[in-house]
């Protein structure tokens, strides 16, 4: 159990080893092998463990926000918004309502009196 949380520490302080991972290229599973055969020898980590320059991070981070927006439904996004307008104008139809006098127009007929009368 002591291997396990220094490999979770290992991998905190290592999140380029979190790309790996979700690229495809390797599974945690592997990477715990690693890690317990060799531990946190530099040589055994050479390949995983490449510092990446910040031309390609930025890259990246700027391909990943244009992938984002690409994958936005905006008919979608188009149907909430038109939802949220009706249900906030209906909202404000109801408090207005409530804060116009109402007129009472009702009138009570007497208690002897019949309809033809």
């Amino acid at each position: 159990m002591e291997t396990k949380e220094k490999f979770k520490d290992f991998v905190k302080s290592n999140p380029i080893l979190l790309k790996h991972v979700k690229d495809g290229k390797m599974t945690w599973q592997k990477f715990y092998e690693i890690y317990d055969l060799y531990g946190e020898d530099k040589d055994a980590w050479k390949d995983y463990l490449v510092k990446e320059n910040q031309s390609t991070v930025a890259a990246t981070s700027s391909f990943d926000l244009a992938s984002f927006i690409k994958g936005l439904d905006l008919d979608g996004i188009q149907n909430g918004v038109t939802s949220l307008q009706r249900v906030l104008s209906l909202l404000q139809d109801m408090s207005s309502n409530k804060n116009a006098p109402q007129t009472n127009n009702y009138k009570p007929r007497p208690i002897y009196k019949h309809f033809d009368d």
